[in-house]
């Protein structure tokens, strides 16, 4: 009998079968504002350094790159004392492609067949994929209605569940919410008691938008071993094309990530955008202040229209609600605005753009909703 090679018995594993791909709709449109990345495009002057950079790390691609980036890692440090005000050592960062990487090995280190990793829904839609992808078992606590999650709650849902990984995200995604301190500090301490031990992972990949007076998770480090706050470089740098993630912690966390790390897993190339990227941080923090105003402005521009929106510490805001999302969200698509429909039933979620971009997407919803 004849294979037949357009439908091979693969073995794949049961839980996948089925499945479709991770992603957001990519469009041709006029107007992307839905998978929240920077609007501004790089400077031709960090343009310019990243070239530069780039010209000399080929050089030697003949050889394998540093493994272990102590260069790259040390330049990250320097720029979160400077972003907030937090010492840590070079032997206290982790780096690799995109933040999405980094999560994952946290859950090769931390999680596996029979562990359990815990967060609080809505939540980022990749941490259950993480948590499949390393045959972890994954649990979903609910935030309250405000999308602010209760200490007790959480303090509760470690109890039950004695996960070895805690998720948070702070600012949320999609909710843009962000943590406070004390619930922080409630779900450390819980993790604490989880018998075999618990780290607790808290994902600021949009941190650098965050209102001012909001901490970062950052502050408590030198308290908590067993806490890792994870950064990207996509959002606030503008470098979502670069996939460049990190996290600081205790050296001994770091180490357990380098034991499931790939060889060389972080190219010469990508080591290199990331540094002269870095070099130029005062610039585009500079951009993050920007969009942190265009922001609040359309926060406000929403609420005025009569419109919920969820309290943003990040570069996107979350707002409805409809009772039927879906039709606002082609419409304002049929006007060349794509935005992001998830989260909770009802609501949408929009990236900040430029000043213009924004503008197309208040006239866009204007029409589309009768506002």
């Amino acid at each position: 009998m004849t294979a037949d090679l357009t439908r091979p018995v693969l073995p794949l594993r049961p839980e996948l079968a089925g499945l479709e791909p991770y992603g957001a709709p990519q469009l041709d449109v006029p107007y992307l504002l839905n998978v929240n990345e920077n609007p501004y495009a790089p400077s031709p002057q960090v343009i310019a350094s990243i070239a530069d950079a780039v010209t000399r790390a080929a050089a030697g691609l003949n050889r394998y790159p540093d493994r272990d980036f102590p260069a790259l890692r040390a330049d990250l440090a320097a720029y979160l004392l400077a972003e907030s005000g937090v010492a840590v050592a070079p032997e206290q960062v982790w780096a690799a492609n995109g933040s999405n990487e980094i999560m994952l090995h946290v859950l090769q280190a931390f999680g596996g067949p029979g562990r359990t990793a815990l967060s609080f829904a809505p939540t980022y839609s990749m941490y259950p994929e993480y948590a499949r992808d390393t045959s972890t078992a994954w649990v979903a606590g609910r935030r309250e209605d405000d999308f602010s999650l209760d200490a007790g709650v959480a303090r509760a849902a470690i109890a039950e569940h004695h996960p070895s990984v805690v998720l948070l995200a702070s600012p949320n995604n999609p909710t843009g919410t962000a943590l406070a301190r004390e619930t922080v500090l409630a779900v450390l301490d819980a993790a604490a008691q989880v018998p075999g031990g618990c780290v607790v992972v808290v994902d600021e990949a949009y941190g650098e938008f965050r209102r001012r007076g909001t901490p970062s998770a950052l502050e408590l480090l030198a308290d908590h071993p067993h806490l890792a706050v994870s950064r990207t470089m996509s959002k606030a740098f503008g470098l979502a094309g670069a996939r460049v993630g990190y996290l600081a912690t205790a050296p001994a966390f770091v180490d357990a990530l380098r034991v499931v790390r790939l060889p060389y897993h972080l190219s010469a190339v990508t080591q290199a955008v990331a540094r002269a990227a870095l070099a130029h941080a005062p610039e585009l923090m500079a951009q993050v202040g920007a969009l942190r105003d265009e922001r609040d402005a359309l926060v406000e521009w929403l609420r005025a229209h009569g419109l919920q929106v969820a309290d943003s510490d990040a570069n996107f805001v979350l707002f409805g609600t409809f009772t039927d999302r879906r039709a606002v969200w082609q419409g304002l698509l049929d006007r060349g605005v794509l935005i992001r429909e998830v989260g909770p039933q009802g609501w949408l979620r929009v990236s900040v753009g430029t000043p213009q971009e924004t503008a197309a997407f208040k006239d866009a919803l204007v029409e589309v909703a009768g506002l």
